[in-house]
């Protein structure tokens, strides 16, 4: 991998991590070939292409696999950590449009550097069709060596795209400086983000990769929650997850971060939506959404 790929764990992958790896399609949670380590997958994937970016009346989400989504607010198009092509692991779900399909997008938004989110072969790909990218300071910088019509912002910044507004929230995922060798750089908090993204039908939260902390378990509510649930030492882990979930008992969880990359062994990526449903309270807002399925986004009644 890449330096800038994930690389904790890298005595557990050695025998799996190579470019070149074609994409299938799979059915939920399949039972494993004998002799391979049970993992969940993801639903099969849904395909959609221009409607998806078209004006609308409404806010609607997509799961793009790995940690990404698809957000059209009313029109106001934009995505989250968008991984299409190019990563360089086994991979067991279909990408559900491809970038070249991609018809037009007001912004594309990346949480860290690490690429399960920050995807350069997508980046580029979209780049003719996309208006703005926005991150970290520390991304800012890398897109620019891409020439992205990109910016950088500070942990508690905002930006505009179009009438939805963003915040940047804080991450603690530093994971490179526990690792020496595997970055050429020290890399401190403010490298890293979440968004706090109000559309005009709600809010919705992407975390990002974070170790759990305690303003992680008290913001004001969000109507969705871009949820990471791996048992990842540099995540939530699974315990934090929980935690999470019920510190918003309403809010309506879009599953991330789980069965899109063929690797059992490895935390980051080995989630299991049933063994979340059975461990936090209503477990019914838990959303087990498709690559490519539409979520409709409203206000909850209830909050805090």
């Amino acid at each position: 991998m890449r330096p800038q790929a994930i690389a904790i764990g890298l005595t557990l992958l050695a025998g799996l991590i190579h470019t070149g790896y074609a994409q299938n399609t799979t059915g939920t949670t399949a039972p494993p070939s004998p002799g391979k380590k049970y993992q969940a997958r993801a639903p099969r994937t849904q395909t959609f292409g221009a409607e998806a970016f078209g004006t609308s009346k409404q806010t609607t989400i997509r799961w793009l696999g790995f940690a990404g989504f698809l957000v059209n607010a009313r029109g106001t198009t934009f995505m989250v950590d968008p991984v299409l092509e190019g990563f360089d692991m086994p991979v067991l779900i279909d990408a559900p449009i491809t970038p070249k399909a991609i018809p037009r997008l007001d912004a594309v938004l990346i949480t860290h550097s690490d690429n399960d989110h920050f995807s350069v072969p997508t980046c580029r790909d979209v780049a003719a069709v996309t208006s703005a990218y926005h991150s970290t300071r520390y991304v800012d910088s890398l897109m620019k060596n891409e020439n992205f019509p990109s910016s950088g912002h500070g942990i508690g910044d905002t930006f505009s795209i179009g009438p939805v507004k963003v915040r940047l929230t804080p991450a603690d995922h530093q994971w490179q400086n526990a690792y020496p060798g595997t970055a050429r750089r020290y890399f401190k908090p403010e490298d890293y983000c979440g968004f706090w993204i109000q559309t005009p039908d709600g809010t919705i939260w992407a975390p990002g990769d974070s170790r759990l902390t305690p303003g992680h378990l008290s913001m004001l509510v969000p109507d969705a929650i871009f949820f990471d649930f791996s048992d990842s030492e540099w995540h939530f882990t699974f315990e934090g997850a929980v935690k999470v979930a019920n510190a918003y008992p309403d809010t309506p969880l879009l599953l991330c971060h789980w069965g899109s990359v063929d690797a059992p062994d490895f935390t980051p990526f080995n989630g299991d939506p049933a063994r979340l449903a059975k461990a936090i309270v209503n477990p019914g807002r838990i959303r087990v959404l498709a690559p490519g399925e539409p979520f409709m986004l409203k206000p909850l009644t209830k909050r805090k």
